[in-house]
C-alpha cells in the first residue's frame, strides 16, 4: 500500500519527505485492492489500476488482476491505458490555453479559424429520397464543440473510418467535417460529437502555428511531467500497454478488437476525441493541476478564469450526458444533481469517462479526484459501471469527514 511504503520512508528519510494530504478514513483507501480483485475474480476485468489524490498528492494507488491474462503480466501502477474519450478534456485545455494568450475567444464563430465552415447549412426535411436543407439561425461557435451542441453530424461508424480519419490530416478532417450539413440548431441540443472535438484539435494547429500533439506536448504534458502521456507509444511504451478486453458468447473475457490500437502504418495525425495513452501517475499531476486551479509545482497551465469557464455549467437546462443529473462545461462532463452513480459526489463535480471503461473525476467541493483505468469493451454503460461506483463509494467515505 502507498500509505504503509510511505510511513517507512519517512522514517528513514525524516522531515525531508512533505506529509501526505489527510484523509478521514483511510481504512476505506486499503480496501480499494480487495473490491477491485472482486471484479477481477469475477471474470469482468483482467485488471485495473486506481489512484484517489487531493490537490496537495496522491493518497491511494493500487493495482490488481493482469495487464495480459495470457502472459499472466501482472498490472502494475506504471500500466498504460487507453484513454480514449478522456483525451477530450486536454484538448479543451489546450483551446483554453490559447483562450488565456487572447487568441481565440470560445464565443468565436468556428468559420473565423476555418473558413470551410462558412455558410454551413442546417438539414431541414430529410425523406425517403430527398433532404431538404436551410440556413441555421446562427453559425456554430467554439463553444458549442466545447459542449457537444453544434450539431455536427457524427463520423460513419466502422473499422473503415479509423483508417479513413487517421489517413487524413487534421485539416483534411476538417473540411470534411464542414461539408456536412448540421443535424440540429447550434446550441439547442447536446449530440456526443467525436467530430467536434477533431475539428478543435485542427482550430489548435491553425492558431498556434504547432501541430496539435506538439502544442499539447509543449504546453501540458512536458511542464506537468505527463512522460507517458502520448498519441504514439513508443516500443518500450507498447510493452506496457493493457490489452483490452471483451467478453465472447460464453461471457470469457477475451482480447477485443481495438479501433485506437489497429492503426495505419503511418498515421497522419493523432485522434483529438479519443486517441491518448497514458496511466494514473500521469492523470494525477492533471487532476491535481485542475485541483489547484490551473498550475502545479510552480507551473501554471491555465489561469483561474479558464478552469472555473471549462468546470461550470454551460448547457444550462439541456439534457445531457450519459447518466442521470449530467450537464457539461467546456470539455468536462459536470454533475449538476448527484444522484445514481454520481451520488456520492458534490454538485460541480467534473470528468470524463473513456470508451474502454476508463474514468477520472474531481471533485473539488471534497478536495478529491478519482482515477478508475481499466481496457473493457461491451460494458453497458462506461459512465454507470459498477467498478466506477465502488471506487467511488471508497474514496469519497475516506475523505468525507465522519
Amino acid at each position: 500500500m502507498r500509505s504503509t511504503m510511505y510511513c517507512l520512508a519517512l522514517l528513514y528519510f525524516g522531515s525531508a519527505l512533505a506529509a501526505p494530504p489527510a484523509v478521514s478514513n483511510p481504512e476505506k483507501l486499503d480496501a480499494i485492492p480487495a473490491r477491485m480483485q472482486k471484479f477481477v475474480d469475477a471474470g469482468d476485468l483482467a485488471g485495473a489500476v486506481c489512484v484517489v489524490g487531493r490537490k496537495d498528492g496522491i493518497v491511494h494507488e493500487s493495482a490488481v488482476g493482469f495487464r495480459d491474462l495470457a502472459t499472466k503480466d501482472h498490472t502494475k501502477n506504471d500500466t498504460l491505458f487507453r484513454i480514449a474519450s478522456m483525451t477530450k478534456p486536454i484538448t479543451a485545455i489546450g483551446i483554453m490555453i490559447l483562450a488565456d494568450e487572447g487568441k481565440l475567444n470560445p464565443e468565436d464563430n468556428v468559420a473565423k479559424y476555418l473558413p470551410e465552415f462558412t455558410n454551413q447549412m442546417l438539414v431541414a426535411e430529410r425523406g425517403k429520397d430527398t433532404l431538404s436543407l436551410k440556413k441555421p439561425s446562427r453559425p456554430i461557435q467554439l463553444r458549442d464543440l466545447l459542449t457537444h451542441t453544434s450539431g455536427l453530424a457524427a463520423y460513419p461508424t466502422g473499422v473503415s473510418d479509423v483508417y479513413v480519419k487517421r489517413n487524413r490530416t487534421l485539416s483534411e478532417t476538417a473540411l470534411s467535417v464542414a461539408l456536412q450539413p448540421l443535424e440540429f440548431e447550434p446550441g439547442t441540443k447536446w449530440s456526443y460529437s467525436n467530430s467536434g472535438i477533431d475539428t478543435l484539435g485542427r482550430i489548435i494547429e491553425v492558431v498556434s502555428g504547432d501541430t496539435y500533439e506538439s502544442f499539447l506536448k509543449k504546453r501540458i504534458f512536458d511542464p506537468l511531467a505527463m512522460n507517458d502521456t502520448v498519441f504514439y507509444p513508443t516500443r518500450e511504451q507498447i510493452a506496457r500497454l493493457a490489452v483490452t478486453y471483451g467478453k465472447d458468447k460464453d461471457g470469457k473475457l477475451t482480447p477485443a478488437p481495438n479501433l485506437l490500437g489497429d492503426l495505419p502504418p503511418h498515421p497522419k495525425h493523432p485522434i483529438p476525441a479519443g486517441g491518448l495513452v497514458s496511466c494514473g501517475e500521469d492523470l494525477a499531476k492533471l487532476y491535481r493541476m485542475m485541483l489547484n486551479k490551473g498550475e502545479l509545482n510552480g507551473k501554471r497551465i491555465l489561469s483561474e478564469k479558464a478552469v472555473a469557464e471549462m468546470t461550470r455549467v454551460q448547457t444550462g437546462e439541456i439534457n445531457t450526458g450519459f447518466v442521470d443529473g449530467m450537464s457539461y462545461g467546456y470539455g468536462w462532463a459536470v454533475v449538476r444533481e448527484p444522484k445514481g452513480v454520481t451520488g456520492m459526489l458534490s454538485a460541480g463535480t467534473f470528468g470524463h469517462g473513456g470508451a474502454f471503461g476508463t474514468q477520472g473525476w474531481i471533485d473539488p467541493n471534497n478536495d478529491v479526484f478519482v482515477v478508475l483505468l481499466i481496457q473493457r469493451t461491451g460494458l453497458a454503460n462506461g459512465d454507470a459501471s459498477p467498478m466506477r461506483q465502488a471506487l467511488q463509494e471508497l474514496a469519497l467515505a475516506a475523505v468525507k469527514k465522519p
